[in-house]
């Protein structure tokens, strides 16, 4: 099901008729700050499995998630002073941040390594509904694994919508996706290079 929530201003009974959802153990596909994601809350296990059949993705490649702001970033990973100040400065924007997992994060999201994968995109939609839901939304980008990603909210519906609560239309996106940069160790080393700039790890 299509559902249209305003980029610039996101409509309150909106966000929160998604927050509901996800509460339900719902998934939704939704706008980022590079292509369009789908997630669901990080405490429904139901919802995370759901995602893992619709992605066909191994079990064994842990998601990524999304945090409203810095302050709850540091209470699902540990953010050391370098970290902090790495964070502050690049976030909100296109990268994906791998720390140390604090206790609070489910297992089935923490790597072998105990870390996590967090993001804080430039897009007010996905971050009110962040907020609307009161705790962090996984991530993923919305296309089968393997497949490129899809920018396009209609293709999504077209392709998974069945499959889906909600598909947000917040637009026309690129097909792109984010930087992915370690900063375990406070040495920044590139995972992948996405639509975020990252000539600062060199």
């Amino acid at each position: 099901m299509i559902l249209e929530i305003n980029r610039d201003n996101p409509q309150p009974r909106l966000v929160a008729r998604v927050a509901d959802t996800l509460r339900g153990g719902g998934i939704i596909a939704y706008p980022t700050d590079t292509t369009y994601g789908i997630g669901c809350s990080i405490f429904s296990k139901k919802g995370i499995e759901r995602i893992y059949l619709l992605k066909q993705r191994e079990k064994k490649k842990p998601f990524s998630f999304i945090c409203a702001d810095i302050s709850e970033v540091a209470r699902y990973a540990k953010v050391s002073n370098y970290a902090f100040k790495i964070l502050k400065r690049y976030l909100p924007g296109p990268y994906t941040f791998v720390l140390d997992a604090s206790s609070v994060v489910p297992d089935l999201l923490v790597t072998r390594q105990k870390t996590v994968g967090i993001r804080i995109p430039d897009n007010p939609i996905c971050l009110a509904i962040v907020r609307g839901l009161g705790h962090p939304i996984i991530t993923t980008s919305a296309n089968r694994s393997g497949d490129e990603p899809i920018g396009d909210p209609f293709q999504v519906e077209r392709e998974m919508g069945k499959q889906l609560d909600f598909v947000i239309d917040g637009g026309m996106l690129s097909a792109d996706v984010s930087s992915v940069v370690s900063l375990i160790g406070d040495v920044p080393a590139v995972l992948r290079k996405g639509i975020g700039d990252v000539s600062w790890c060199e």
